[in-house]
This record gives C-alpha cells, sequence and structure tokens, in this order.
C-alpha cells in the first residue's frame, strides 16, 4: 500500500524511498515485529482463558511433554500470519501477482490448520480435522497456485523445471508442471508441521529458510543479478522479498513468546501457512529443488516420519525410537534445548548451501 506513496515524488524527496524493495522489506520486518511485541502478550492471555487445559499432549509421546507442556495454550500462528498478513499489505506492491498468490497459499493452509487446531482443543483429543479432508484441501489451494504460477512465469519458463547448479539446463514438466507444484507446496506445509514439535524447533528454521528464499526471490526478480550469477530471470518476484522480510519479523516476534519454556504454540494454524508458504515462493521463483536443501531439514523430519512408518508396517519394528526424528533424540536422552538448537545450526548451514547454487555451476 504504501508503494503508492511514491507516485507524489518528484525523483529528489522523501517520498522516493517507498520506490525501494529493500526499504519497505526493512519496514515490513520492522512492522510485523513491532506488532508482535504489541499483541503477543495479550493475545496469548486471550488463549488462555479460552483453552484451559491448552493444547492436547499426545499420551505415546516424550513422558516429559505430559509433565512440562500441559496446559500451554496453541494457535499462536495467529499471531504470526496476523502480523504477516498486515506487514505484507501496507508495504509490499498490491499490483503484484506473486504477492497475493503466496499470501493465498499462506491464508488458505493458515484455515486449514486454524480448524484443526480448534477441533483438537474444543475436544480435547490430537486427532482434530480428518486427515483426508485436510489434505484434500490442501492440494485443491496447492493447485490454484501452481496454475496461477504458470500464468505468471515467463514464457520461456512456463512449465519447465531449473536445476541448480546446471543452470542452463531446464527440463519441461509440460501438464505434470502443476501436480509437481502441488507436490511441493503440500510437501512443504507438511513436513514443517511435523518439525513443530519442540519449543522454539520449528520457528527459528522457517526464519532462515524464509530468509534464504527472499534473498533469491530478490535475485531472481532483478535482470542485474541474474546475468551476473547466470540464473533464471522471474520479472515480479523481487517484491517477495517485502513478504519473507515481514515473515522474518513476525518469526522472531513469536519466538519471544515461544521461547524455551514456551508460552504458546503455533499450532497447525502457524506450521502449515508458513510451509505452504514457502513452497509457493520456491514454485514462484523457479527454485523447487532449491527449497529441498534449504529447508533440508523439513525434508529430514517428513523423511523419519515416512520411514517409520513404512518400516514398521513391513517389519513390526521401528527405525526410530520415535518419529518424527527430533522425538528419537529426546528418547535417546537429548536435552530439549540441544535438539533445538542444533537443529537451528543445521537449518543455516543447510541456507548456505543453498545460497551457494546460485553462484555454483
Amino acid at each position: 500500500m504504501f508503494y503508492f506513496l511514491s507516485e507524489l515524488s518528484d525523483g529528489g524527496d522523501i517520498f522516493n524511498i517507498f520506490r525501494y524493495i529493500t526499504f519497505r522489506a526493512g519496514a515490513a520486518f520492522f512492522t510485523a515485529l513491532f506488532l508482535s511485541f504489541i499483541f503477543g502478550r495479550p493475545l496469548i492471555n486471550f488463549l488462555k482463558r479460552k483453552q484451559k487445559r491448552g493444547q492436547p499432549i499426545r499420551d505415546d509421546g516424550p513422558e516429559s511433554h505430559i509433565i512440562q507442556k500441559a496446559g500451554t495454550p496453541t494457535m499462536g500462528g495467529v499471531l504470526i500470519l496476523g502480523t504477516l498478513i498486515i506487514s505484507t499489505l501496507l508495504w509490499a506492491r498490491s499490483d503484484n501477482g506473486f504477492v497475493w498468490l503466496v499470501l493465498m497459499v499462506t491464508v488458505g493452509f493458515g484455515l486449514i490448520g486454524f480448524v484443526d487446531d480448534y477441533l483438537k482443543v474444543t475436544k480435547q483429543t490430537v486427532a482434530g480435522f480428518s486427515s483426508k479432508a485436510r489434505m484434500g484441501i490442501g492440494l485443491v489451494i496447492a493447485l490454484v497456485a501452481g496454475y496461477w504460477a504458470t500464468q505468471l512465469h515467463p514464457a520461456e519458463l512456463t512449465n519447465q523445471l531449473a536445476l541448480p547448479v546446471f543452470k542452463d539446463t531446464l527440463i519441461n514438466l509440460g501438464v505434470l508442471f502443476v501436480p509437481f507444484a502441488m507436490i511441493v507446496i503440500v510437501g512443504a506445509a507438511n513436513a514443517v508441521n511435523l518439525t513443530d514439535g519442540l519449543d522454539g524447533l520449528a520457528i527459528m528454521p522457517v526464519i532462515i529458510a524464509g530468509g534464504t528464499l527472499g534473498a533469491i526471490s530478490y535475485v531472481v526478480g532483478r535482470t542485474d543479478f541474474t546475468e551476473y550469477l547466470d540464473v533464471h530471470y522471474v520479472a515480479g518476484t523481487g517484491e517477495l522479498l517485502v513478504f519473507t522480510s515481514a515473515l522474518i519479523g513476525a518469526g522472531l516476534g513469536f519466538l519471544w513468546y515461544n521461547a524455551p519454556p514456551a508460552a504458546v504454540f503455533m499450532g497447525d494454524t502457524g506450521s502449515l501457512a508458513l510451509g505452504g508458504a514457502l513452497g509457493a515462493i520456491a514454485v514462484s521463483t523457479k527454485h523447487e529443488l532449491v527449497l529441498a536443501i534449504v529447508g533440508g531439514l523439513f525434508v529430514v523430519e517428513a523423511l523419519s516420519v515416512i520411514i517409520q512408518v513404512l518400516y514398521f508396517k513391513r517389519t513390526g519394528r521401528r527405525v526410530f525410537l520415535m518419529a518424527p526424528i527430533h522425538h528419537h533424540f529426546e528418547k535417546k536422552g537429548w536435552h530439549e534445548s540441544q535438539i533445538v538448537i542444533r537443529f537451528w545450526i543445521i537449518a543455516l548451514i543447510l541456507a548456505l548451501i543453498g545460497l551457494a547454487t546460485l553462484k555454483l555451476r
């Protein structure tokens, strides 16, 4: 919204700064962070009043969770999404299709998560929303996003899969691109959801991955950078830096309250929405495969669950003491803060590797 103040500029006054994505990205970050600090505590108090018993804790989970986390309210993702969406609408260009695409995915998956959290809290069950319904609605949202992306991409990149490092290579997926995009978006949403199992565990890797994808979005949206780095140019994606900056501000604001011991959990409201947003950004920027590197921690968490389920069905035995894999390390005696910080370090390393693919060839 504030971008249009630049139309009042004659090129040499204060209104000119609103033209710059970097300025508006910084403003979006501080807006989201500021709003989080203002509304965080009142929201938590409200959730505590409404959720007398807090988020239901799995009976088969680590024993310490039943004692330490019982009664903690959930649906803190409302704080993340509220500050993220408001900041993005204030500072991003409202005529940018990629911004609206990512917002649509974020809100859509956020609503799925909200319903899931609401059912869990009101019924005091870990079951929540029907898994089939949740998956079906998520696929519909991802279908719309995938098709929308093909309409926004330049003709030479439409339905093409770009490879990291091998930058001259494009694989034409044709009609399979949209299903592929659906897998990326839904997969990212559910992978982040599975990672959200310890205080602060999911939000920092999301911030790191979001910041990395924001930098990639900015680079991909500038012809001078794409020519220098020899990556594919996608006009308009630079504006996603405003969204990811707001995500970082909202995420850090939430972490203030989610740091161990958490005053609130983000719940599926936050994890599904943020994961879907990461997937949508990757599809928008033609960096779907790089997301698997940048979000490698989420991939490992999801794979640990898949491996555990398949192996147990086949043999009746378990590969891990408990899945997702962060619970495996809890069962082995690692302290929660050890797991969280070490996973943060891994997420940062993977993000740096993902950024390096911009230069490598």
